[in-house]
């Protein structure tokens, strides 16, 4: 059986030219002659610029812009500031520009005639967003027509990774980890949930993190759902925000934390109890959830499709989803938290079927057990897919409940 390799230290230089090849390689094939990217993670991934925003920097005016074209061996980065370019030397002098200001209507006067020169004419141009004054100047900054879409090969690029991003992913989830372990030692009954974000987030700075990408979730969960918060739904609400609130002793927490390095994510989530260790009722739940999760991982190969995993989570669970029904049984993860393959999402079965899983791609399974009484099990794994099964690149406890 032919397993990944993956590097103990990535080689960010190789993974960055890398990652531009298979780029170029989804332009082509899409018939994509230019790349106008706007999300801190797109241009993340195309220019590897470090940026110290995840979703919320898709509304902040002085953020990073990248433009790839087809010809160009560079792309071209239009940067805030420019020590964010990289600790390393990744792009030439002449592809690193100063920013450009596209919430703004003479910003994007500037542009295009920055545009016009980097692009050729009657180009087919893919962009991931246009802000207001893009739509209101787009003829004269896409003179050739409407734009693409830059996400279906952003996602194409993306999907399968190379042995040095899986590597990078795998040392942010071992920050991660390591900040969390820390963290449980002060879970005890009077700790506030703030107080646990406050440690988290000073140890995944002092491991190496670039940016806190999901505030970290200690949510406490309710005995039952009728006493939990009310949802347009019906089912449990999760996330809610991390608060002041002190911790009692029997507090049921589905803990969720992500950081970046490197630009790569990492994704955390286990359930813990403060004070205490389990009842006999939420030991027998972890149990009926790690055979979920067992019964999923025995499908889960290169070749599986997505509806594969949700039958066997399903049949594990006795004909039920063992999953909340507003979020997924799985998703991948790279340069964004959650990003394809997307497995039980709301778009139903049929694209379930339509999903295959390759080797090279990142799997996140979150399946969740919920009985009235428990406050229920949640927790997070993520595999690598290989040809005959996966890797695991989680390493983690799932104390109270088990090692």
């Amino acid at each position: 059986m032919t397993v990944i390799d993956i590097p103990d230290t990535p080689d960010l230089v190789r993974m960055r030219r890398e990652r531009g090849a298979r780029l170029k390689a989804a332009m082509a094939a899409q018939g994509v002659d230019a790349l106008i990217l706007l999300g801190n993670s797109a241009v993340s991934y195309a220019t590897g610029a470090s940026w110290p925003l995840g979703d919320a920097g898709l509304a902040h005016v002085d953020r990073p812009v990248a433009v790839v074209v087809a010809d160009d061996e560079w792309p071209h980065l239009f940067m805030p500031f420019r020590e964010g370019a990289s600790s390393e030397p990744l792009l030439p002098p002449d592809h690193v520009h100063p920013p450009v200001y596209l919430e703004y209507d003479e910003g994007v006067r500037n542009f295009a005639a920055v545009i016009a020169d980097l692009v050729p004419a009657g180009a087919v141009v893919a962009v991931d967003e246009l802000t207001g004054a893009m739509r209101r100047a787009e003829k004269a900054l896409l003179p050739a027509g409407s734009p693409r879409d830059a996400g279906s090969v952003l996602g194409a690029a993306k999907l399968i990774k190379t042995p040095d991003e899986l590597s990078t992913i795998r040392k942010a989830l071992r920050i991660t980890e390591q900040a969390m372990a820390e963290v449980t030692q002060t879970l005890t009954p009077g700790m506030r949930q703030i107080d646990l974000s406050a440690r988290f987030l000073r140890k995944v700075y002092e491991y190496g993190a670039l940016a806190n990408v999901l505030d970290p979730i200690w949510q406490v969960m309710p005995n039952s759902r009728a006493e939990g918060v009310w949802t347009t739904h019906g089912d449990l609400a999760l996330p809610l925000l991390t608060t002041e609130r002190e911790l009692a002793k029997g507090d049921v927490l589905w803990t969720d934390v992500g950081i970046n390095y490197a630009g790569y994510m990492s994704d955390f989530g286990r359930t813990w109890i403060v004070g205490q260790d389990p009842t006999p009722r939420q030991q027998a739940q972890f149990t009926r959830w790690f055979d979920i999760l067992t019964a999923t991982k025995e499908v889960t190969r290169a070749g599986a499709r997505a509806a594969d995993l949700t039958r066997a989570a399903t049949e594990a669970n006795g004909g039920s989803k063992p999953w909340l029904p507003h979020f997924y049984l799985g998703h991948g993860m790279g340069t964004d938290a959650a990003e394809m393959p997307l497995i039980g999402t709301d778009l139903g079965q049929e694209f379930d079927e339509s999903v295959v899983l390759e080797a090279g791609m990142v799997l996140i399974l979150e399946p969740v057990v919920w009985e009235d009484g428990t406050g229920g099990y949640r927790s997070e794994e993520v595999l690598v897919i290989e040809e005959e099964g996966w890797t695991a690149l989680t390493d983690y406890t799932y104390a109270p409940y088990g090692d």
